[in-house]
């Protein structure tokens, strides 16, 4: 794989690394790992060679060891081991003045890469040492010498006395076993109030017996080190340092990891893909999957009773949370202490007869998931990827949604999906969505091949776990407990809401679910194996479930783990039995030897052509926020693959504007292969102002390029309706009438004036309303109906509400107001979030801020806005202090309202984002927004 980047970021400005590459190298008797990189200075040359750790990603994961200069009598000779062997590894030998090195480079591009850029630099010596050229000075080399002089010099003086390590007790031992010793392991030491954690050395090579260091020597290393707690979002616990998406540690598989190289090195991958069944067969691995709502509290009880639960240990945990951290910190800005908490508590109860690499970790608000291989499985665990989707209000939220870990296990793709869906048993339907919006918006990119980004269902096996918060659908409690009591399991999953949606097909569509044979997760008193006797009496559900979805995937188990008594949940665990594709290496090399074969012969025969389905589109009456798709068929007509992607046309940022998008955008069909490609068009906040101006329409051409083949264009066409979603404030205070109504030239017109006149009070000749009149609908009806609503402004509505209430506004059709509440503060927080000009105009964000200590200040600031901002503005404040009067029924607060509103009120100029702290700035706006809701200084 491509090792330039580590390189370049151990180097100077305007020093470059022409080419990197990982391989073997002879010391002493040994065959070691090591990284090596060509760099460039002023046209002079030299090979950088960095001993590294297993998983070298960053400058600190290298240690530079040698440098040779490319000088006249720098010689390089490739060694054939074995002419006829397409695939084998390339043996290179390198002599210089003061040194003789034998490396054996990888098959692969990178090698290719490499041994290319070498020969050119050794041409580039050459000339300049001929009669009349410049003699080469490698004067730039100097201070690489002494950096890496003076980490030598730092290492032997930082061994302890004696050589001694510090000794540790029984209970670090039994730490260090778990979690000691490969990938990006987290070592850590339990002192009585400190937890030392110290990144494991990754060294990116196949340890042998003789040189591979104990457990506890490993631990040892890490303790010598010790550093004190870090802070709640510390880098050695949450960062993504475990594993690179386009890691492969060993070549097994290793025409999986070929990079991106050309159209001939896709074709081969792409063909050996659909030829794998050739050369690999199924191997079994045991994989443990979990799912735990925590309640906000912390890891009490001893986790073994869940996670060691079976007598053989797993190769595989996967392991998800939900609710680890109920505070309004992590609600608003994603922070929180008890990430560290379930962390360490899982990492000490893993199964006590393995050892385990943490190889992922990621949280959203209170949604975690970790990943964990065996030790000794962790160099097959490549191509690590990490995503999450909020649910939540407006769709961005964390509180609701999903995380994901994707990855490949030897020739398998595997994603991991824990979820936590939409409360409360009327809220089926919005429980649906969350789990389409998480399935639509969950994508992977996929760097290998030019495809589009990879899909959840686009993995050879998915396993989905995750407090779901399907309920058991039945008014009476007591009934429902009697059935429990009984075991009458059978008859109890016909109350299911899950059952029920699945079978009829409307979710999880191709998943399985193994027998409910355990009584409900939830809801029991906390501390007790009793059901819930507060005043609500919750009716008992099976909210927490684990699903899955693949071939060769058998469940062995699945259960609750009724031990566990720290939150009102419990755990819930599934084993199963996983055929893993594994890579014969003779036969994979004799499949590729038939396909590159294949290929020469095609390559000759002719070009590539293909056939599309149609080449105009129109897109009738595109709505704000509304998606419309249409589908493009290309078949390969031709007799060789090809490779497509629609291309960027002369002076355009983009292949298409910024409303359109095609997925995939890029391709390989083999001969006589199809391919549907999605073409949406999606108008959101950052588009709806210029199609509003007319400064742009629903208009393009694309053009979809053939390497080594013809372009062919596409018309895109349509028309989009006029919303006051994504218009400037200015010109609604203009419009009496409905957004619908109104000529487009008009409001045309009146977006130019707005545009001109930003920071002015009025439009000339122009009468103006106070507020405009989608507000003030939106706020009265939310202020009469909505003031003891639960959870208000904290609970997403229902996307097709959504859709019925931007109508509305925009045509005055029907005349009242339709949707829930929730849906209806959720239109307007996006109305807020789409206004070309926010609230509080740009002009004025700076000033804000600055103001936020004193609410005089701040009165003054709100003073200067312009007199529609400062009308919707007060209006806004007005609403929000109301609400706050009934904060027993609507569970509002100042700091939840102060932190939603503020990050929309008073959104930071597009000019200086990027040069200011994003945190710190919002925290600024909520206490800004804080202010006037209390109109209080302290």
């Amino acid at each position: 794989m491509d090792r330039s980047g580590v390189v370049q970021a151990t180097l100077e400005p305007r020093h470059e690394c022409r080419a990197a590459v990982q391989c073997t190298v002879l010391v002493g008797e040994s065959n070691e790992s090591r990284i090596i990189g060509l760099v460039e200075c002023s046209n002079e040359f030299a090979i950088f060679m960095y001993t590294h750790r297993r998983m070298a990603i960053i400058a600190d994961d290298v240690s530079l060891e040698k440098i040779v200069p490319i000088s006249e009598d720098f010689i390089i000779e490739e060694e054939i081991q074995n002419m006829h062997a397409i695939g084998s590894d390339t043996t290179v030998k390198i002599t210089s003045k003061d040194v003789v090195q034998v490396l054996e480079l990888p098959f692969g591009s990178q090698s290719r890469i490499f041994l290319q850029e070498l020969h050119k630099a050794c041409g580039e010596a050459h000339k300049q040492t001929a009669p009349g050229g410049f003699s080469l000075q490698f004067q730039w080399l100097a201070k690489y010498q002494q950096k890496k002089n003076s980490q030598l010099h730092q290492c032997q003086g930082g061994e302890h006395p004696n050589n001694t390590a510090p000794s540790f007790s029984c209970a670090e031992e039994e730490m260090a076993s778990k979690i000691g010793g490969d990938s990006d392991l987290l070592s850590s030491r339990l002192d009585d109030q400190e937890l030392v954690c110290q990144k494991e050395g990754d060294d990116d090579v196949e340890f042998t017996p003789e040189k591979q260091p104990t457990d506890l020597e490993e631990f040892s290393k890490a303790s010598t080190s010790t550093v004190t707690q870090p802070p709640a979002m510390g880098p050695e616990i949450t960062n993504d340092v475990v594993r690179d998406k386009n890691v492969k540690v060993t070549n097994t598989g290793h025409i999986l990891s070929l990079p991106q190289f050309g159209l001939r090195d896709n074709l081969i991958k792409v063909e050996l893909l659909k030829q794998e069944g050739k050369y690999t067969y199924i191997h079994d691995y045991r994989i443990f999957a979990g799912t735990y709502n925590v309640n906000g509290k912390s890891p009490l009880q001893d986790l073994k009773p869940w996670l060691s639960y079976d007598t053989e240990p797993p190769d595989v945990y996967c392991i998800g949370f939900q609710e680890i951290d109920l505070s309004k910190e992590a609600f608003l800005f994603n922070d929180s202490p008890k990430q560290e908490e379930w962390f360490r508590a899982v990492s000490v109860s893993l199964h006590p007869s393995a050892t385990y690499a943490k190889i992922k970790l990621v949280r959203l608000v209170g949604m975690m998931l970790i990943l964990y291989v065996r030790q000794e499985l962790a160099e097959y665990i490549t191509e690590v990827e990490v995503e999450t989707v909020g649910t939540g209000i407006m769709g961005r939220m964390g509180n609701k949604g999903g995380v994901s870990i994707r990855f490949m296990f030897h020739s398998t793709s595997m994603c991991i999906v824990s979820s936590h869906l939409a409360a409360h048993t009327e809220e089926c339907e919005r429980r649906n969505q969350d789990y389409k919006e998480i399935c639509t918006r969950m994508r992977f990119l996929q760097t290998n091949l030019p495809l589009s980004s990879l899909t959840i269902m686009k993995h050879d096996i998915v396993i989905w776990v995750g407090d779901l918060n399907y309920r058991i659908c039945h008014p009476e409690a007591e009934t429902i407990k009697k059935l429990i009591a009984a075991k009458d399991y059978q008859n109890l999953i016909t109350y299911d809401q899950l059952s029920k949606h699945k079978k009829s097909m409307m979710i999880f569509r191709g998943f399985e679910e193994g027998a409910l044979n355990f009584q409900p997760t939830y809801k029991y008193d906390i501390g007790t194996d009793n059901w819930d006797t507060s005043e609500k009496c919750r009716v008992p559900a099976w909210c927490d479930r684990i699903l899955w979805k693949g071939n060769n995937v058998k469940q062995l188990d699945y259960r609750s783990h009724m031990a566990l008594r720290i939150s009102d949940h419990k755990p819930v665990s599934a084993l199963f039995q996983v055929g893993i594709k594994m890579i014969n290496q003779d036969l994979y090399k004799k499949t590729y030897e038939n396909i590159v074969r294949s290929l020469d012969r095609m390559e000759n025969d002719s070009i590539p052509s293909v056939s599309l389905s149609k080449t105009e589109f129109y897109f009738e009456n595109v709505k704000f926020m509304q998606l419309h798709v249409q589908t493009l068929i290309i078949v390969n007509t031709g007799l060789v693959p090809c490779q497509f992607e629609f291309i960027t046309k002369l002076n355009e940022p983009s292949y298409c504007k910024p409303w359109f998008s095609a997925t995939p955008n890029k391709g390989i069909l083999i001969e006589g292969d199809r391919i549907e490609i999605e073409l949406e068009v999606y108008v959101n906040k950052t588009t709806a102002l210029s199609l509003n101006m007319g400064t742009d329409q629903i208009e393009d051409i694309l053009i979809l390029h053939l390497i080594r083949g013809k372009d062919y264009f596409l018309a895109i066409s349509g028309n989009y309706l006029p919303s006051c979603f994504g218009s400037s404030l200015h010109t609604l205070c203009c419009l009496r009438e409905p957004m619908r109504d109104v000529p487009h030239k008009r409001i045309q017109e009146l977006e130019r004036k707005a545009k001109e006149n930003k920071y002015g009070d009025c439009l000339s000749n122009e009468m103006q309303l106070d507020i405009p009149k989608e507000i003030w609908t939106m706020v009265n009806y939310l202020h009469r109906n909505a003031a003891l609503q639960g959870d208000l402004f904290q609970q997403p509505g229902l996307k097709l509400e959504f859709e019925e209430i931007r109508d509305c506004l925009d045509t005055g059709i029907p005349d009242f107001i339709p949707g829930s509440n929730h849906s209806i503060c959720e239109a307007l927080l996006l109305f807020l979030d789409a206004l070309p000009e926010p609230v509080i105009t740009y002009n004025l964000y700076s000033k804000c801020l600055e103001s936020a200590n004193s609410l005089t200040q701040i009165e003054q600031v709100v003073l200067m806005l312009p007199q529609c901002h400062r009308n919707v503005f007060n209006c806004l404040m007005a609403f929000l202090r109301e609400l706050l009067k009934h904060a027993s029924s609507n569970n509002l607060d100042v700091c939840t309202l102060a932190s939603i509103f503020g990050a929309l009120l008073l959104r930071p100029p597009p000019t200086i984002v990027g040069q200011y702290e994003p945190v710190v700035n919002k925290k600024a706006a909520q206490l800004f927004i804080s202010r006037l809701l209390t109109l209080q200084d302290g």
